[in-house]
C-alpha cells in the first residue's frame, strides 16, 4: 500500500513539523479525575472514517474508536464504539459503502463519527466533490434516524487560497447547514508535535491518538442523543 493512497494530512502539510518523531515519545497527560462506575444502557457508536480511525501504524487496541471507548466509559458512559476505518478511504469510496456498513451493524448506532476528506486533500481533489459526498453521508445517516458528529480536515496553504477557503468552510457549512455537531480540525492538539506523529509524518503514534481521543471524548460525549441537555 502506497503513502501517497494512506490517510489523512498530507505529508506537504506536516512537513514544517520538523525531522520523524522520537522513538519514545512523551507520555499523554492522564486526567486526574477518578474513574466513574459505568452505568445505564450501551450507548451504540460507529467511528466511519480512513485511516486516522483505521489505527494505521499501531496496535488494534490503540486504535482511535478502541481508545475512545476506554475513555467514555472511564466517565462513565457504557459506550461501545465500532471501528469502521478503511485506510485510504476518499469521501467516495465512504459514500459507497456507508449504507453496507451500517446495514452490517448488529444494532443500529445512536451516534455516527464522520472522519473523512483527507484522502481528497491527498489527490486534490475539488471540495465540491468532497463536499457532495459528505453531505450525502449526512442525509443517508439522518434518514435512518442517526445522529452525526462531523470532523473536519484543513488544506495546506500550498493548494492555494481559493481551494483552502472552499475546503476549510465546507465543514462548518455542511454542520449548519444539516443541524450536525462538528470537531472542526481534528488533528488540531498534534499536528504541529512531530513527536506525536509517525515517522511517515502522516499518520498519529499511540501517544498522538492519545491526544486526540482526550481534546475529542467530550464533544462525542455531547453528540450522543439525551446526554448534551
Amino acid at each position: 500500500m502506497q503513502l501517497r493512497y494512506l490517510s489523512i494530512v498530507p505529508t506537504l502539510f506536516l512537513a514544517a513539523c520538523g525531522s520523524p518523531a522520537p522513538e519514545a515519545p512523551p507520555k499523554a497527560e492522564e486526567s486526574a479525575l477518578p474513574d466513574q462506575p459505568v452505568m445505564g444502557p450501551e450507548r451504540r457508536i460507529l467511528a466511519f472514517g480512513d485511516s486516522l480511525f483505521a489505527g494505521y501504524g499501531v496496535a488494534p487496541e490503540e486504535s482511535y474508536p478502541a481508545k475512545l471507548e476506554a475513555a467514555l466509559r472511564a466517565q462513565g458512559i457504557n459506550a461501545r464504539v465500532a471501528n469502521a476505518g478503511v485506510s485510504g478511504d476518499t469521501t467516495a469510496a465512504g459514500r459507497q459503502r456507508l449504507a453496507f456498513t451500517l446495514d452490517a451493524q448488529k444494532q443500529k448506532p445512536e451516534l455516527v463519527i464522520l472522519e473523512l476528506g483527507g484522502n481528497d486533500l491527498l489527490r486534490s481533489l475539488p471540495p465540491e466533490q468532497t463536499r457532495e459526498n459528505l453531505a450525502a453521508m449526512i442525509e443517508e445517516l439522518q434518514k435512518r434516524d442517526i445522529d452525526v458528529l462531523l470532523v473536519g480536515m484543513r488544506a495546506p496553504p500550498n493548494l492555494g487560497p481559493e481551494f483552502v477557503s472552499a475546503f476549510d468552510g465546507l465543514y462548518p457549512e455542511l454542520a449548519n447547514q444539516y443541524g450536525v455537531k462538528l470537531v472542526p480540525f481534528f488533528l488540531e492538539p498534534i499536528f504541529d508535535k512531530p513527536e506525536l506523529i509517525q515517522p511517515d509524518r502522516v499518520h498519529p503514534t499511540a501517544q498522538g491518538i492519545e491526544e486526540l481521543v482526550a481534546a475529542t471524548r467530550d464533544d462525542v460525549a455531547e453528540a450522543l442523543p439525551g446526554v448534551e441537555e
